[in-house]
């Protein structure tokens, strides 16, 4: 390539810092251009970038200068974000979930694949050195054959912190499809994909109150289920459970857990890069923490991106729509499940991507 990878952002909100702190300066791509909604917002960004301009999203999709567009609007917005991206002729990277339903998440990798653009999707949290070391941990087989697995996101809601929560507690947000994303795709990375679903749900209170921000005191309308709890089967043969909720004050559940015929890991949360790995193993009398040992060193959002910009066919692309895709259907069956009160089938799969490499710390697979 000529130049380095030329990236336009659409959406500036509370998650653009974090990916702004990990692309700004990076050799692999350069930030060409920003929108918003907020014309204001878009140029004060554009302001701290030493080569982006501030455009209308129009602008922006259409621009001879940008080669990929990394989507950060809300999920509502994903689908016709990126489907008007890819219209365009750009490569599409977004924020989890991949969109708010299935339909426009289908449109949007059936869009891709005709167009011949690539389209990649959040988490990338799981490319970190937490859930890579537990994922070369299980295919070394230090825990034996995998049987079942657990995970868990409880928490009292997002209210609680975030200045503007009325997205979470409506339609295309609650608990499973705002922070499941993580754990599913860490489920899918540890133990491959899943062929079927088995969900409940449950609604703590119809409103929540807003606790910080110029909004602190206002009242919000909840809409969606605010408690899911189900079983995965994956096509090897493993369970999972998984709970994610907004309703409970606290857990000491590890986030996750997977167990084996002679061992058991516990896996640092999916929502981070870092975490330690921890093995007990049959025999033992304590856990024994597996030192980092894979994964992108010091992590954070974005990494996928740059992941998925330097990919090629020799090495492909690990925060792939595929998988965003498969993860959304999981969660959705899930929610169709626990209004339907039934088994649910999914219709995607995924392979599992490929591990990030050993970096040289694995000891303790010898």
């Amino acid at each position: 390539m000529g130049h380095p990878h030329r990236l336009g952002i659409v959406g500036l909100g509370n998650i653009s810092t974090a990916y702004l702190e990990t692309l700004v300066g990076s050799s692999q791509l350069q930030i060409t251009a920003v929108a918003d909604l907020d014309a204001e917002r878009a140029r004060a960004v554009a302001g701290t970038l030493p080569h982006a301009r501030a455009l209308t999203v129009a602008e922006l999709l259409a621009s001879d200068e940008v080669d990929t567009v990394l989507n950060l609007t809300i999920p509502a917005a994903h689908a016709e974000i990126a489907l008007a991206a890819i219209k365009a002729g750009k490569n599409v990277y977004g924020e989890k979930p991949l969109a708010a339903t299935m339909t426009d998440a289908r449109a949007m990798v059936t869009a891709a694949l005709a167009a011949g653009v690539r389209l990649g999707s959040a988490p990338d949290t799981v490319l970190g050195e937490g859930l890579q070391t537990a994922r070369h941990a299980v295919d070394a087989g230090l825990i034996g054959r995998p049987l079942a697995a657990s995970a868990v996101m409880m928490t009292p809601g997002h209210e609680r912190w975030h200045p503007n929560p009325d997205f979470y507690y409506q339609a295309g947000g609650g608990p499973l499809l705002d922070m499941g994303p993580y754990y599913v795709a860490a489920l899918v990375h540890l133990l491959g994909p899943v062929r079927s679903v088995t969900g409940a749900s449950s609604r703590l209170r119809p409103e929540r109150t807003i606790e910080s921000g110029p909004r602190a005191g206002t009242v919000i309308p909840v809409t969606i289920d605010t408690h899911v709890s189900g079983v995965l089967e994956h096509e090897s043969g493993v369970l999972s459970t998984i709970t994610t909720s907004f309703d409970v004050v606290a857990t000491r559940s590890a986030p996750i857990e997977v167990h084996g015929e002679t061992g058991t890991l516990s896996v640092p949360d999916p929502n981070r890069f870092d975490g330690e790995t921890g093995l007990f193993e049959v025999g033992a009398t304590e856990w024994r923490a597996l030192p980092a040992a894979a994964g992108y060193r010091e992590g954070a959002r974005g990494v996928g991106l740059l992941d998925f910009v330097t990919a090629s066919p020799m090495r492909p692309a690990r925060a792939t729509g595929e998988l965003a895709l498969h993860s959304l259907d999981v969660m959705t069956a899930l929610l169709q499940s626990a209004a339907e009160g039934r088994r649910i089938d999914l219709t995607t799969t995924a392979e599992r991507p490929e591990p990030v490499p050993l970096t040289g710390r694995e000891a303790w697979l010898v």
